[in-house]
């Protein structure tokens, strides 16, 4: 059993965009499925879908996007909020990820959403994960 479940999906991710795979598979759950959701509205990654996964479980298969020169369109990620140190910001202290050319990914009292659409609803939250 995985303690945190969203740090393992972006060690998936971390793993396959190093081993230059096409697409990789996690488990599935709400949260991860509307965190790759973001990911693929905001043109990280090419396609996400839900498929069955191992033993009939739910899993959500995350097709990765790649450039002319191989080159992944996620430079990097980061876990923010860990489960012995959890991370919760206002609206007003929403950081912004290198000078706004990468997201946050927040969990708030609204849904799951980006640092840019909480700040726009004026709703604070959990920092789960940076990306860019």
């Amino acid at each position: 059993m995985v303690s945190d479940p969203v740090s393992d999906m972006l060690a998936r991710l971390r793993n396959a965009i190093s081993a230059r795979h096409d697409r990789t598979v996690v488990p599935a759950s709400r949260l991860k499925l509307r965190v790759a959701e973001i990911l693929k509205s905001e043109g990280y990654v090419s396609d996400v879908r839900e498929v069955q996964g191992d033993k009939g479980h739910k899993a959500i298969e995350i097709v990765l996007k790649y450039g002319n020169d191989r080159k992944c369109a996620i430079d990097g990620l980061r876990r923010v909020s860990k489960p012995g140190r959890r991370v919760y910001v206002g609206h007003d202290d929403i950081p912004h990820v290198i000078a706004g050319m990468g997201i946050s990914i927040l969990s708030t009292s609204s849904g799951v959403m980006t640092d840019d659409q909480a700040r726009r609803s004026r709703v604070g939250g959990e920092i789960l994960c940076e990306v860019w």
